[in-house]
Parts: C-alpha cells; structure tokens; sequence
C-alpha cells in the first residue's frame, strides 16, 4: 500500500494558501457582522465604542423604529417591485434583442447597424439634463416603471447573453428547423433553456443594480413617499418631535442611537440580496466565463 507524503515545501504552501483564504473570508464577513452587532447595541456602547464582535445591552429598538416607519416599508416595496419588474423585463428584453444579433449578417441583415448602434450607446451618453426632461415628457417621475426603464436595457450584459447564445451548437437549431420549429419555438424551447447560466448571471447583475441603486429614485421622485430602499436610507434623517414627549418616550428616545439606526437600515437593505445570492451563486463563474468568450 502506497501511501501519498507532502514535501515540506508543499506544506507550507498549503498553509499560506489557507491562511490568505481565511483572513479573505473574515474581512468580507466581518463588517456585516459588526453592522448587526451595531444595530443590536445600545446608544451609549455604540458611542463609546464598545461594541466590537458581540452586541453590548442588546436592544431591538432600532428596528422598533424602522418597523414603526410607514414611509420606510413603503420604501421597502418600491423597492421590491422595482427589483423584480425589472429584473423580469431586462431579461425580456435582453433575450429578444440578443437572439437576433447572435446570427450572422446573412440570417439577420440588420445585425451590423445595431451592433454599432449598441457601441456607440455604451460609449456616450446623452446626458443628466436630456435623460430627467425625456423622463419627465413621458411623465415617468414619481412611478415604478420610471425607475424600470431608466436602466432597462444593460449594453454590457446584451453583449455577453448574444456571445452566449453564439456558443450554443448550431446542430440543435437544425434539427428543430428540420422538426418544424419555428424561431419562437427554437428561442424559447432550446436556446433559453440551454443559457441559463448567463441568464441567472444576468438576472443576479441586474437585481443587484436596482435593489442598490439610490441616484435615480434621488432624481425621478418628488419627496419620500416615492423613494425607493436606498434612496430613503440616505435621504432619511430622524426628525422627532420634541413636544408632548412622555418620560418613557424620552427614555426610549435616549437609548435610540443614530448610528444603531443607520446600522439597522444598512442591513435590512442587504438580506434580500442576502437570501438570493447563494441561489445564484453557482451560475456566476460559468455564465461569466462563457458569455465573455466571442468565438
């Protein structure tokens, strides 16, 4: 019986490689688990700084308070809606505008001039001014599918699903042509489910920018009734009333701190992307990897 020995060299390379690994993974872990912790303290750990790996006096009365805020959990569904409108429609779009341009000049004549067109709109831009005078002649501000469609059609990720649907072999597409399959059939019967991946990938890229994205809803929305998550997160700033206070109120509004609050806010923001990365996560290196190879 043969038994597989490591040199020392090996070893310690090992080692290193684990140790480069561990300090990684704890430097991206870490902050979110001293947000939580933060926004678990109390007003006086958290200002004097004692609040390091375990919350100190625990509390929940942050999140009484954003719980309590109507305008935050209506925020919170225009966000929600936001993210899966408009993830659902890029992908839509995305899809029905990168079959045509994955075949050649000869099967789709008008593949050249929207190719460069796509170019020329990943290069330059119209413009701040122009961009929030369109939205406003449509009368898009204020609502949800303005913020959909402000960044509805990802230049960047069309070129990645049409190089992946290049890669898919040009034999399924023949043999469902010879079946009678129509485009629509072969589309959405073989060429959607064989691209997954890049989909999800994209599905992954593109609820990310909405759920995270605070600029747009800063300028199409007129007050916070219509902010979305991040846009209220940073616009927000406790304003309480200091009139008619009761002394439990006071109590309550001693304990509050503004950085327990922030911290709250910051990580409410982040368990549903939380929740839907690890399911995703599997298709992020193949749809990538493939999507970005032209052949």
């Amino acid at each position: 019986m043969i038994v597989a020995s490591h040199s020392p060299g090996e070893t310690v390379f090992k080692a290193i490689n684990y140790g480069i690994i561990a300090v990684l993974t704890i430097s991206c872990f870490y902050p979110l688990w001293y947000t939580l912790c933060v926004s678990l303290s109390s007003k006086s750990a958290v200002d004097a700084g004692f609040v390091t790996i375990w919350p100190v006096k625990f509390t929940l009365i942050s999140y009484s308070q954003l719980i309590g805020d109507m305008v935050f959990l209506n925020s919170f569904w225009i966000s929600t809606v936001r993210t899966v409108v408009g993830t659902v429609l890029t992908l839509l779009v995305l899809i029905m505008l990168a079959y045509p341009l994955s075949k050649s000049k000869n099967e789709f004549f008008l593949r050249n001039p929207l190719i460069w067109l796509l170019v020329f709109c990943m290069l330059f831009s119209g413009g701040l001014v122009p961009w929030f005078i369109t939205m406003q002649k449509y009368r898009l501000m204020n609502k949800i599918i303005g913020l959909v469609l402000a960044g509805g059609l990802p230049v960047f990720n069309t070129v990645l699903v049409m190089n992946y649907f290049r890669s898919i072999p040009r034999d399924l597409e023949e043999a469902a042509i010879v079946d009678g399959a129509r485009s629509w059939v072969i589309l959405w019967r073989i060429v959607v489910p064989c691209s997954v991946p890049v989909l999800a990938t994209i599905a992954l890229f593109t609820g990310v920018g909405h759920w995270n994205d605070f600029f747009n809803g800063l300028v199409l929305s007129s007050g916070p009734q219509y902010y979305p998550l991040q846009t209220y997160i940073r616009q927000m700033i406790v304003n309480i009333p200091m009139d008619n206070l009761t002394p439990e109120m006071l109590e309550s509004l001693q304990r509050l701190s503004n950085k327990s609050l922030d911290a709250a806010k910051v990580f409410v923001a982040l368990i549903p992307m939380l929740c839907v990365y690890p399911f995703l996560q599997r298709y992020f290196i193949t749809g990538i990897m493939l999507g970005s190879v032209k052949e």
